[in-house]
């Protein structure tokens, strides 16, 4: 008697237990193997303000729609933004410029054709320093973003350098424009994207020039709390 009535609950908690299993499955994030386990967390990241085209992440492990283009405005030096965020820029230029500085946009929004181009070029380099074809690649992402993989074909992000100093190296950091917008950039919406401190997260190494648009409250959140995109997804 004991064995029948026992047999029956064995089944329901087995059913149960699978059921339970079943649904941990779902919920979970599947990583490949071959991706820093540092970056699981930037899979999951958009997912609550998926719906806010200001945040949306584009890295070396979350690429973007190919064939993306956003609705564009020229700037008045002839390069191109998202509409959108066009008026915060221009908006934060003039403050620049109110305070005595001359900050210059040297790059903004860039095409596929265009991005994979400046790839090609890299990996180029790297491959004529004696990397190897794929390790090469590895090292060229790290400097230039591989096609689909660039915030510049979002038409979201904008590399800005002082007029006395056009280099893209770290010394950018210390030119009097570097140094007003790190102080105000989050005023009108926009992060620096690639801290020193986070490349291991971002993917990206320190890029004291590339000013990516987020929105004034992101902006002041990220700034405020001295995090990257990535981490401020994931909260």
């Amino acid at each position: 008697m004991f064995r029948s009535r026992l047999l029956p609950c064995l089944l329901v908690l087995a059913a149960v237990s699978a059921a339970l299993c079943l649904l941990g499955f779902q919920g979970e994030v599947s990583v490949p193997s071959d991706r820093p386990p540092d970056q699981s967390f930037a899979l999951a990241a958009a997912a609550p303000r998926e719906t806010d085209w200001r945040l949306v992440l584009v890295n070396p492990w979350t690429p973007m729609e190919e064939g993306y283009v956003p609705e564009l405005t020229r700037l008045s030096n002839g390069l191109s933004l998202d509409s959108r965020c066009v008026p915060a820029l221009n908006e934060m230029l003039e403050a620049c410029q109110a305070a005595g500085l001359s900050p210059v946009v040297c790059s903004a929004y860039r095409t596929w054709e265009k991005q994979e181009s400046l790839f090609s070029a890299q990996v180029n380099k790297c491959l004529a320093r004696g990397y190897a074809q794929e390790d090469a690649q590895r090292e060229a992402a790290r400097s230039v973003a591989a096609p689909g993989t660039s915030e510049h074909q979002l038409g979201l992000a904008a590399d800005i350098v002082d007029q006395s100093y056009q280099s893209l190296d770290d010394h950018q950091a210390e030119t009097p424009v570097q140094q007003w917008l790190m102080a105000h950039s989050w005023e009108y919406g926009f992060i620096l994207r690639y801290p020193p401190e986070k490349s291991e997260t971002t993917g990206v190494i320190y890029e004291p020039w590339h000013y990516r648009y987020v929105g004034k409250e992101a902006a002041q959140a990220i700034t405020r709390q001295g995090v990257c995109l990535e981490e401020y997804l994931a909260q």
